[in-house]
């Protein structure tokens, strides 16, 4: 999904997709990993109709129950106030990722984001505070309303948390569909030496094995490619006799290969 759109989802629509990102970010976090750039754009829809969270460009990996970071990084519209203050020291890894979250799923319902501005001082001037706005269009539901709100919290010390997301109202349908336990779909993943052997794959890039195919075609270890200028010339490292040969043409040119012939049987 792009922003701004014309498409925005329906609100069960937007329900389905979040509770994807909900239990991919809990993942993320149970194993001590924040996104830091959590926006539609970096959320694909697979062949399973499911969401995948991508793009860890400025993900942070951190020890404990929090990351506490103090450097800026994501896109300035999904940056959360905290990250803009200069009173702040440190700011919590979880709870600027709830903001994203946040402003993602205002920009599922209404197709654009809640805070938007082409300067971006003055952006970072509505994010720190100007109130959240609701379009009259499309109408949404109360439940769904609450829910945004508290994810953008401009206070990032009561703002809710993942585990609250959880059991939101709006997300359960009232308690109706739950989401499984952080301990039913979080495990500690081990990786060994070899899987991360496994995982890197050496593919030749096309145009090598291009230029591989015409050489052979020609017969010729030269390059095909080459400037005509440059494949006249002579380099004077090599062989001697093959040097002779090309000058006077009494054999191969540089590079190439002589044509083999079998012997003919003798009458």
């Amino acid at each position: 999904m792009e922003v701004p759109t014309d498409d925005a989802f329906s609100e069960e629509q937007a329900r389905l997709y979040f509770r994807d990102v909900i239990l991919g970010m809990e993942y993320l976090h149970y194993h001590k990993i924040v996104h830091r750039d959590i926006k539609p754009s970096n959320l694909l829809l697979g062949d399973d109709g499911h969401v995948k969270i991508a793009d860890f460009g400025v993900s942070n990996q951190f020890e404990g129950n929090d990351a506490l970071l103090s450097s800026t990084a994501g896109t300035p519209a999904f940056m959360a106030p905290e990250t803009l203050s200069d009173q702040r020291k440190s700011f919590s890894g979880k709870a600027l990722d709830v903001w994203a979250m946040g402003v993602t799923l205002y920009c599922f319902v209404f197709g654009k984001c809640p805070f938007i501005d082409e300067y971006i001082l003055a952006l970072h001037n509505k994010i720190r505070s100007k109130p959240v706005d609701f379009p009259e269009a499309p109408k949404i539901s109360e439940e769904l309303r609450t829910l945004i709100l508290r994810m953008l919290d401009k206070n990032p010390d009561i703002r809710i948390t993942i585990p609250e997301i959880k059991t939101d109202q709006w997300v359960t349908r009232g308690g109706a569909d739950p989401l499984p336990l952080e301990e039913e779909h979080c495990s500690v993943v081990e990786v060994t030496e070899e899987d991360i052997q496994n995982s890197v794959k050496f593919v030749p890039s096309l145009s090598a094995v291009i230029l591989v195919k015409a050489m052979l075609r020609k017969r010729s270890f030269g390059n095909p490619f080459e400037c005509p200028s440059r494949r006249e010339e002579r380099s004077m490292s090599a062989p001697g006799s093959l040097l002779i040969k090309g000058s006077t043409g009494d054999g191969p040119r540089e590079g190439e290969l002589e044509d083999l012939h079998e012997d003919e049987p003798s009458s």
